[in-house]
């Protein structure tokens, strides 16, 4: 199957200057970066770019400006699901507004909605645009489950078009390839799931790692999509300290450190987040070096 958003979907951080203000021209030159080193997609304002603290002028912004910068390279996903149905309304139409290619909407965290307003909050924000929407599930952060029946429903939405599954459950993630509508996809939503979705049926991954190792990322799912699952599985462990270290601490911490020990200068996170330690910076330097980045 066709990726609908492609195969290598890079969760983008969000940099910040020295005063900790959203840098716009960070943001292109690490997008253009990231679309020139394997990743076909982007998401701006995910998790991973830190959107419980960004302002809505400040995500409108990104979205404009990453698609000013990769448009037409690299798909551009704007992160506009919050736990309010309205919000994520008023998002999803800015971003529309400023041109991406495709949302992805987070479970609502924090109110714990049960199914049936699962149902009505996603179903909603589908309606309210015209592009192709990715649900997010990532039960550890959110503290509710789209559970397989709902899932199921909401895939057969029309513009509901693919699902980042980060719930860790190999044989899940198999039964939504085996029971979802066609041309509804499936991504991995953790790196070292990779591989191991992609063997169920998932096209690709929307990741931590490929801020760093993207290459090598795109190299491992290019050799699973041709059949030459051994080289992919070679990659895969090879890269396993480094899917390891992106979590030695709470996403984005040590992928921000990582990034400005390759020289990009994203900042620390914002509190409530804070920058690594002394001891997680060295363990992060020594898995790139051992990895050869």
């Amino acid at each position: 199957m066709e990726p609908r958003f492609g195969n290598l979907i890079t969760a983008m951080v969000t940099p910040f200057d020295d005063e900790g203000r959203v840098s716009i021209e960070g943001a292109q030159a690490l997008a253009e970066h990231l679309a020139a080193s394997g990743s076909d997609g982007l998401v701006v304002s995910g998790s991973t770019g830190e959107s419980p603290t960004l302002t809505d002028a400040e995500k409108t912004a990104l979205f404009r400006a990453v698609v000013e910068a990769v448009g037409g390279k690299a798909k551009v996903i704007a992160g506009t699901g919050t736990y309010s149905t309205a919000h994520s309304i008023h998002l999803s139409q800015q971003a529309e507004a400023a041109g991406v290619d495709g949302l992805l909407v987070v479970t609502p965290y924090y109110n714990r909605p049960p199914q049936e307003g699962l149902k009505e909050h996603f179903k909603a924000v589908a309606a309210a645009t015209a592009l192709p929407v990715i649900l997010y599930d990532i039960p550890i952060r959110t503290g509710r489950k789209i559970e397989h029946e709902t899932l199921m429903e909401l895939a057969e939405v029309e513009n509901i078009a693919a699902v980042k599954d980060a719930c860790g459950d190999a044989q899940g993630a198999a039964r939504i390839v085996a029971d979802a509508p066609s041309g509804f996809q499936l991504y991995s939503g953790n790196d070292g799931d990779t591989l191991p979705w992609l063997s169920v049926g998932a096209v690709g991954v929307i990741a931590v790692a490929s801020h760093v190792v993207g290459p090598q990322m795109a190299e491992m799912i290019s050799l699973f999509h041709s059949g030459d699952a051994a080289g992919a599985r070679k990659i895969h462990l090879d890269l396993m300290p480094v899917f390891d270290a992106m979590g030695i601490t709470t996403n984005p911490i040590p992928v921000k450190a990582a990034l400005e020990l390759l020289g990009h200068k994203v900042g620390p996170p914002r509190l409530p987040l804070i920058g690594a330690s002394k001891e997680q910076i060295a363990a992060v330097k020594g898995v790139l070096q051992r990895a050869g980045v």
